[in-house]
């Protein structure tokens, strides 16, 4: 594997998520997540391995059309920061990979909650030593599950799998999806309320 500038996954340098296994099963169970899933994800993983780049500028491409969406890689004065947006892409990129691939243990809910920890002020910035906005809105977050999922389904489409199949991966993305940003709000929550 390529080395990624702030990809820490499975290091001693991630936080450690207050969360258990038990309870990540708890949210697997919430969002319907099984081990057809599993399978759906990993045919997933196949699929857009080559294809990582192109999804990249089609998400990048629609932060970067809403001003109120690049903001979070400005400095707050609408100067956007390109070595930022590149090394967030990066690590975008391998969160694709690492969703469809990697097992969900407990090094995997460990890394989603450092997830959360960085777009949340508690870490934000942090990783890149960059001096931008201190937050990421939570609302945010929950309404970026929509785009993630909905343009991904094209190119699961790409590989010549029946359309039956397709679907198959794409709710398995979906619910993947659902349960990452539900992990990555931890660190928005008040405590005992989440």
């Amino acid at each position: 594997m390529r080395e990624i500038p702030g990809y820490t996954y499975g290091t001693a340098a991630v936080a450690q998520s207050p969360l258990t296994t038990h309870d990540l099963d708890l949210l697997k169970q919430a969002v319907l997540f099984g081990p057809e899933d599993e399978k759906y994800l990993r045919i997933a993983g196949e699929v857009l391995a080559d294809q990582v780049e192109e999804v990249l500028d089609l998400w990048y491409g629609f932060v970067g059309s809403h001003p109120h969406l690049v903001y979070y890689f400005t400095d707050g004065k609408g100067n956007a920061n390109s070595d930022y947006l590149a090394r967030v892409r990066a690590r975008f990129g391998q969160w694709i990979l690492d969703l469809c691939n990697r097992p969900y243990d407990q090094d995997w809910l460990n890394y989603q909650y450092e997830i959360g920890l960085r777009h949340h002020r508690t870490k934000k910035n942090q990783t890149d030593a960059v001096d931008s906005v201190p937050n990421i809105g939570h609302r945010y977050l929950t309404a970026f599950i929509y785009p993630i999922t909905a343009t991904i389904k094209p190119f699961l489409a790409k590989k010549g799998h029946s359309a039956e199949e397709v679907e198959k991966m794409h709710q398995a993305w979906f619910k993947a999806v659902v349960l990452s940003v539900a992990l990555w709000s931890l660190p928005y929550v008040k405590e005992g309320d989440y």
